[in-house]
């Protein structure tokens, strides 16, 4: 029994195999995606084992001679049961599907910490499973399957993978997951995408550019809002850059991280007599820069776990999409990070040395002052019913925003700059693994609107838009190299009135 449709649901055509004694051949195979009509197809297939009681699927690429490109775990035959695949099987079938792709993973050793999901207690299995193995089929043609099918199938399975329906299926398998699982999933999913864009870039074909975040999600619930995103640093946008750089390590060592950032709020609905007010109050703000390969691979690779971009700026537009009942919106005041003083010397020497018959006079120059700047400034503003929020890094050298000006070949070569060994200084404006973190006990003004009371009772819907910039100034690494990129996101929020 074959298929040339692709994308089939496959929990479906898995649950309504009909079990080993109904079999005419000794397999079954579905066609998972095509790259074309005259190109050979991704297919999924289920064989038996009688010498083991066992069947076992696989994904293979079918040439004349087929390629296996992945197989499952072997399944015994249950002849007492009506399907081929009991709830049991399926459970476990899924937990494969997981375990796979934590496994393309640089530091991913978790199978055994799936094991609390319960199908039971799993809404939208189908969908989940299907997320779980479209997922693992992109990293298999990705790191397996030959380049005249890979280069057809890869698009059509990343397509696949950012439409709402999957997006959604990815926020309840996040939810079962847990946090932990959570990164290390999309760890596994954005080393591959990263290894994609490498090749592609390689081969001098059209860099491939996320359309948000690869992985974003949204929820509001028990008084919190919270955007959750991920996006793979090479896939974000070049705002500026110094120059084409040729150093191969050290772009492998920028490459080779992703962006895994937190935005929480805290939210209040207060019911006066003749409106509502909905408060907000930042909770967490955090962004981090994280390596997608272990260690030894980005010493023996790249220029070390040393070199890689930093936040500059972070901004958030808070929209209500439906206005007709929003009466005003206010915000707090701007506030600062706490500062750091530098200090610049002025002074003069002089010296008089006689060298037997000429006179000489030394004199230098210098002045000492103190000066206070703080690197992170925190911003809020209005416009229109929109409440924006800012946060800008500032070289506290000169004053500039860091993500918008370029530094001088000077500061660049000078070890006492402020972005030199910036993981390890006291004075840094990053936690030392190289992220920020802006809290509510420092960032605690609110945002508030102010909304007819004749929307009681009704569901709203609140747009968080924004932007992350991350910037590389060098670290320890000799060079003049520097660039900023930007990543875009909007999630929605649905707050209900009463």
């Amino acid at each position: 029994m074959a298929s040339s449709s692709c994308f089939p649901d496959t929990f479906d055509w898995i649950q309504n195999l009909p079990t080993i004694s109904q079999w005419k051949t000794n397999y079954m195979s579905i066609c998972i995606c095509s790259s074309s009509s005259i190109q050979p197809s991704l297919n999924l297939s289920v064989a038996k084992n009688l010498k083991s009681s066992t069947f076992s699927f696989s994904i293979f690429a079918d040439f004349t001679v087929p390629i296996s490109l992945w197989a499952s775990k072997p399944f015994k035959i249950n002849p007492k049961s009506a399907k081929l695949l009991d709830e049991d099987a399926i459970s476990n079938f899924l937990f494969n599907l997981i375990e796979d792709v934590l496994k393309y993973g640089s530091n991913t050793n978790n199978g055994s910490m799936i094991r609390f999901l319960k199908l039971d207690y799993v809404s939208n299995l189908k969908d989940i499973f299907n997320l779980a193995f479209l997922t693992l089929s992109l990293l298999i043609c990705i790191y397996e399957a030959p380049v005249d099918l890979r280069s057809g199938c890869l698009n059509t399975l990343k397509n696949r993978l950012i439409t709402c329906s999957s997006r959604q299926a990815s926020k309840v398998l996040m939810k079962h997951l847990g946090s932990n699982l959570e990164e290390q999933w999309m760890r596994s999913l954005n080393l591959a995408i990263t290894n994609w864009i490498v090749e592609l870039q390689s081969a001098a074909q059209r860099t491939l550019k996320t359309p948000s975040p690869l992985f974003s999600y949204a929820i509001a619930t028990s008084g919190l809002w919270k955007v959750q995103l991920y996006c793979p640093v090479i896939a974000m946008e070049i705002e500026s850059s110094s120059n084409v750089s040729t150093d191969e390590r050290l772009l492998f060592a920028l490459d080779y991280h992703q962006l895994e950032g937190v935005i929480q709020f805290n939210y209040k609905l207060v019911i006066q007599e003749k409106w509502i007010n909905l408060t907000l109050n930042t909770d967490n703000i955090r962004c981090d820069v994280v390596r997608l390969i272990n260690e030894t691979l980005m010493n023996e690779r790249g220029v070390g776990v040393d070199e890689k971009h930093f936040p500059s700026r972070i901004s958030l537009h808070l929209t209500p999409t439906q206005q007709t009942n929003i009466i005003s919106v206010s915000v707090g005041k701007s506030s600062d990070n706490p500062s750091r003083e530098f200090e610049m010397e002025k002074t003069i020497e002089g010296s008089f040395d006689p060298p037997n018959s000429f006179l000489s006079l030394k004199v230098s120059a210098g002045e000492s002052s103190t000066i206070s700047l703080k690197p992170w400034k925190y911003e809020q503003s209005v416009y229109g019913y929109s409440a924006i929020l800012n946060w800008f890094l500032h070289d506290s050298m000169d004053g500039r925003e860091v993500f918008s000006s370029k530094p001088s070949k000077f500061a660049l070569m000078n070890p006492k700059a402020w972005f030199k060994d910036r993981y390890s200084s006291a004075y840094r404006p990053f936690t030392r693994q190289g992220g920020v973190i802006f809290a509510g006990d420092e960032y605690g003004e609110r945002v508030w609107w102010k909304i007819d009371k004749a929307a009681l009772g009704r569901t709203m819907e609140w747009e968080i838009r924004g932007w992350i910039w991350l910037t590389y100034w060098p670290n320890k690494h000799r060079t003049f190299y520097n660039e900023t990129r930007r990543l875009e996101f909007k999630e929605v929020l649905h707050v209900n009135l009463t």
